[in-house]
C-alpha cells in the first residue's frame, strides 16, 4: 500500500468481493449476500462468529506473505482494538504470527488512551485525524532505533494507521515502521 507514512506495506487481500441487498428481515433491518475472500471469511469469522479457529490459520497466512517479503523487522506491533472483545481478534492473530515468525510480539509498546468512534462510521478522512488525535500513546523503551511491524485486520482509509506510524517514529524514534493488514476494503 501506498501514499502513507510506512517505509512498506500491504494487505494480503481485499475483504470484500461482492455485497448484493437481498431485502429486509423481519425486524425490517436490510440483508446482504456477501461474498469475502478467503482472508476476509477468516477475518469475519473470527471477529464477528468468535471461530477461534480462524487464529491460526490467518496467522499461517501472514507468516507465509512475511517470508516473501521478508521486510527487516525487530518485532510486531498489533494496532490497539476501537472495540472491547472478550477475545481480541487482531491482538490474538498477531500473537499467532510472532510466535510462528519467532518476531518479537511488542503489544506494551502502543495503547489507546482516548476513547475514540468506530472509524468504519465516519467517513470523511478529516474527521477522522481529528478523531485519532492523542488517541495513541507509545511506550518509546520498545521502539527507539526499532525497525517495526504494525499489524492490523482492515486498512480502510489509512487514517488510523497513518496516525500510529507517526506516534511510532515522533515521539516514539522508530527507525522504521512496515504495514501489513489481513484485508482492505
Amino acid at each position: 500500500m501506498q501514499g502513507g507514512p510506512w517505509t512498506d506495506g500491504y494487505a494480503l487481500h481485499i475483504h470484500t468481493l461482492s455485497s448484493t441487498f437481498i431485502g429486509n428481515n423481519q425486524f425490517g433491518h436490510p440483508t446482504f449476500d456477501t461474498v469475502r475472500s478467503p482472508v476476509g471469511e477468516l477475518l469475519y469469522q473470527l471477529k464477528y462468529r468468535n471461530d477461534q479457529g480462524a487464529i491460526d490459520q490467518l496467522a499461517e497466512a501472514a507468516e507465509g506473505f512475511l517470508k516473501t517479503w521478508n521486510p527487516p523487522i525487530d518485532g510486531i506491533i498489533p494496532v490497539p482494538p476501537s472495540v472491547s472483545r472478550r477475545n481480541q481478534p487482531v491482538i490474538a492473530v498477531a500473537t499467532a504470527l510472532a510466535g510462528r515468525a519467532h518476531i518479537p510480539l511488542l503489544a506494551a509498546a502502543l495503547s489507546k488512551v482516548k476513547r475514540t468512534p468506530q472509524l468504519k462510521d465516519v467517513i470523511e478522512y478529516d474527521k477522522r485525524t481529528e478523531a485519532l488525535k492523542d488517541a495513541f500513546a507509545v511506550a518509546a523503551e520498545y521502539t527507539t532505533g526499532k525497525k517495526l511491524l504494525l499489524f492490523d485486520d482492515l486498512f480502510g482509509s489509512g487514517a488510523t494507521v497513518s496516525h500510529i506510524v507517526e506516534v511510532l517514529k515522533n515521539p516514539g524514534g522508530a527507525a522504521a515502521v512496515y504495514l501489513l493488514t489481513l484485508t482492505k476494503k
